[in-house]
């Protein structure tokens, strides 16, 4: 592909992406994009050399919408198709970051550009380890809030009210939401399953929807069918 091609394809899928996907999945956008800044890059992540091509990437906040009646943050930008198609059909890094929030928050923000910036280092083997990932869990180190919530830990996921995969004209992606944890419910998913605990989480309203002043559920083992004593 030339790369008239590929910037004709880049400027159509982040154009449908913005105008057309983001829109008819959550509605209200909200102002506008929240840009990673070189501030974030070199500040945070001491990262000297950055490639001007990341500044384009950033998060969104929606508002609620419609029946919604919580706010998204929404990364935008990890599925651009700088480098055109890939082979295996994923746009661009093939996902975008994702955290609900039930009301506006200054921490979701800054949490969801920290997290796609720390991505997109990963992405380009600026950072040690794999790209994120389903299932991939960690401590915070802290209250998710910055304060006194309890939730200092997290896992990634498959987004639960949006699952993937999403399509644009340059190939899919899929959300991958940002679930943060007690850190009781960090190790309860450790012992017995992630899958497990976000199940839990779901039924007693603790997700996806985050309120960062919530304590920890009432967490239970899966239950474990065993055969009757003598059967095969």
């Amino acid at each position: 592909m030339s790369t008239i091609d590929d910037d004709t394809l880049l400027e159509r899928s982040w154009e449908y992406r913005e105008e057309t996907l983001y829109r008819r999945l959550f509605g209200d956008t909200g102002p506008g994009i929240y840009p990673l800044d070189m501030d974030l890059l070199r500040n945070v992540f001491k990262q000297e050399q950055i490639d001007p091509r990341w500044l384009h990437v950033g998060v969104n906040a929606c508002p609620p919408h419609g029946d919604r009646r919580h706010w998204i943050y929404v990364s935008t930008g990890l599925s651009n198709p700088w480098e055109g198609r890939h082979e295996d059909g994923d746009s661009g890094w093939g996902i975008e970051l994702m955290l609900e929030t039930q009301d506006e928050a200054t921490w979701a923000l800054t949490t969801l550009r920290w997290f796609t910036a720390y991505h997109l280092l990963l992405c380009h083997s600026r950072m040690p380890g794999n790209p994120l990932a389903p299932w991939d869990r960690l401590k915070l180190g802290g209250p998710v809030d910055h304060a006194g919530s309890m939730l200092q830990a997290a896992v990634f996921v498959p987004s639960l009210h949006f699952p993937g995969p999403q399509q644009l004209p340059s190939g899919r992606f899929d959300f991958l939401q940002l679930l943060p944890l007690t850190l009781d419910e960090h190790a309860f998913g450790r012992a017995h399953g992630f899958e497990v605990l976000v199940a839990q989480l779901r039924t007693q309203g603790a997700a996806p929807v985050i309120d960062p002043q919530r304590v920890s559920i009432d967490l239970a083992p899966a239950l474990v069918l065993q055969s009757p004593p003598g059967s095969p």
